[in-house]
């Protein structure tokens, strides 16, 4: 179980005064798959996003933040961010460009603000549970409240 501990998207979330709620779950180093975190807190699938960090070939890295049982649309993803093509970056890429690791990245606080977008069920439930910026420990929050914080697009991400 992950130590209660403050992250900075929760620091950061508090000044802003935006209401959240910490969720430590256990997790599992050789299963951080959205599924497993659905299952620790006992809730739907569709409600845990996952955040994933591209780069379009012209106008370079971006956020997008899909539902955990979804695989992205990489022609989706980088028409949103306005290109044509985009891949994920590399794993070794993650925590240099974000300050996280995999499993425990957070669509907020990350090292520089990068255009965010949400999949568009995001704003179908009253709450969503995004990474806290830490394995294990979600933030269940309000997704409009989440969306306008990051200044993030809605659009159609996934396959």
């Amino acid at each position: 179980m992950a130590k209660a501990v403050k992250t900075n998207a929760m620091r950061l979330l508090e000044a802003a005064k935006i209401p959240f709620e910490a969720i430590p779950y256990n997790y599992d180093e050789n299963d951080l798959a959205a599924q497993h975190v659905a299952d620790e807190l006992g809730e739907d699938i569709n409600m845990v996003f996952k955040t994933l960090v591209l780069r379009g070939e012209r106008t370079g890295l971006f956020v997008c933040v899909v539902p955990g049982n979804c695989e992205v649309d990489l022609k989706k993803a980088a028409s949103a961010a306005g290109d044509k093509k985009a891949e994920m970056i590399a794993m070794k890429e993650l925590l240099p460009t974000t300050g996280y690791i995999r499993g425990g990245c957070s669509p907020v606080g990350m090292k520089k603000t990068l255009p965010t977008y949400f999949h568009s069920t995001a704003t179908n439930f009253d709450t969503i549970y995004v990474s806290a910026g830490v394995r294990g420990l979600q933030l269940k929050i309000s997704p409009t409240a989440l969306i306008d914080f990051v200044k993030a697009e809605i659009t159609d991400l996934v396959k």
